[in-house]
């Protein structure tokens, strides 16, 4: 066998071995060293402080919901979020509550956020059904019989309430996280449909800040 033709076999063999090589490394090695770096670089990351970031988003609710109060003159405004709570026995299963998490009084206006923690959602499944489906809840006057007040006066004469009105927190894909609620202690007080809009439109800022406050 002549040089040039072990030369030739010897081209021939490489080129083959290259290709098989090629196909090793992209096939096999390469989805493991992608992994690799993968690694590495979520190593590097800096995940949020979360007391940092639950500071920050509550400035940003709290800051809020008192332009909220000024601006509907409302002597009490607050927000429930929905949350896990202990679980039913046997099976286990979550037991769904809510919390007054924000809530911001004028000055001779009674606090009622430490009377709202951790209570069963099933407590108040007229009112939250209503938000469910409705978004809005508006009671004028809770004493005046023709409006309905899907089992919260009772909780509106131990507050000392005498108009009230709860919007809908959702997020953009439209699940249901939590109340923005405005309570009028002094006096009662009737919102035109203006307002009622513009405190939806608020009530959707504030799913958005809560829910990525969430998803961190």
């Amino acid at each position: 066998m002549g040089p040039f033709l072990l030369y030739v076999i010897f081209i021939v063999y490489m080129e083959n071995f290259a290709s098989i090589a090629v196909a090793f490394i992209s096939g096999v090695l390469g989805p493991i060293l992608l992994l690799y770096i993968k690694h590495l670089l979520d190593k590097k990351k800096v995940k949020p402080d979360m007391v940092k970031e639950t500071l920050r988003v509550s400035e940003l609710v709290t800051t809020k919901i008192e332009h909220i109060k000024e601006e509907f003159d409302a002597d009490r405004v607050w927000i429930t979020q929905f949350h896990n709570g202990g679980n039913f026995y046997p099976t286990g299963k979550s037991m769904a509550k809510f919390s007054i998490m924000y809530e911001t009084v004028h000055p001779g206006v009674a606090s009622v956020q430490s009377n709202f923690h951790n209570i069963p959602v099933n407590l108040f499944s007229k009112s939250i059904n209503e938000l469910l489906s409705n978004d809005v809840i508006e009671i004028s006057d809770y004493k005046d019989e023709s409006i309905a007040t899907f089992g919260l006066k009772y909780i509106a004469e131990d507050t000392n309430c005498k108009s009230g009105y709860l919007f809908a927190i959702k997020t953009i894909d439209d699940k249901f996280i939590g109340t923005l609620g405005l309570d009028y202690t002094k006096r009662k007080k009737k919102l035109d449909m203006e307002s009622i809009n513009h405190l939806q439109v608020h009530a959707t800022a504030l799913g958005g800040v809560l829910m990525s406050h969430l998803q961190q």
